[in-house]
C-alpha cells in the first residue's frame, strides 16, 4: 500500500488526467439521460431506419455533410434545431436519430426536440465516426 501511495504522489498528474476523463465520460452519460435522449449504437440505428422508418438528422455543418453522411440523412445544424425544431414537425410520430461527428453536440439538439414534444429521440453513440467504424454505408449525394 505504501508503494502505491508513493507512486500516486509521484505521478499525481496521471491520476488527475484519469479523474478528468472519467468525469467527462460520466458527465456526458448523465447529461444525455437528464435530457431524455436515448443513445443507440450504429447497428441499432440501422435496424430502426429499416424497421421503424426512423428519420436520420445530421447536425454537422454543410461542409462535413458533403464529405459524407448516412444515406437519406437530413442535414440540419444543431443551432437550427435548437431555435426552430418545427422543420421536423411532420416527423413527430416517427423515431428521430440525431448524429454529429462524435456524438456529443447532437445531444443538445435532441433535448430541444424533446422539449418541442418529440417522443422518440435518439442519439447515435459515437456519432458519424462510429457509423464509419461499423463499416455501414455512407453517401455523398
Amino acid at each position: 500500500m505504501e508503494d502505491f501511495s508513493e507512486f500516486a504522489l509521484q505521478n499525481w498528474y496521471l491520476f488527475l488526467a484519469l479523474a478528468v476523463i472519467l468525469g467527462l465520460l460520466i458527465g456526458g452519460e448523465v447529461q444525455r439521460r437528464l435530457r431524455g435522449v436515448t443513445g443507440v449504437n450504429p447497428n441499432e440505428a440501422l435496424r430502426m431506419i429499416n424497421d421503424q422508418d426512423a428519420v436520420v438528422v445530421d447536425t454537422r455543418d454543410s461542409g462535413e455533410y458533403r464529405q459524407g453522411h448516412i444515406p437519406n440523412a437530413r442535414q440540419i445544424p444543431v443551432a437550427t434545431l435548437k431555435s426552430n425544431p418545427k422543420e421536423l414537425e411532420k416527423f413527430k410520430d416517427r423515431p428521430v436519430i440525431l448524429y454529429c461527428r462524435s456524438g456529443m453536440s447532437a445531444i443538445a439538439a435532441g433535448a430541444a426536440l424533446k422539449k418541442a414534444g418529440f417522443e422518440s429521440v435518439y442519439n447515435l453513440n459515437g456519432g458519424f465516426q462510429a457509423w464509419l467504424n461499423a463499416n455501414l454505408p455512407t453517401s455523398k449525394k
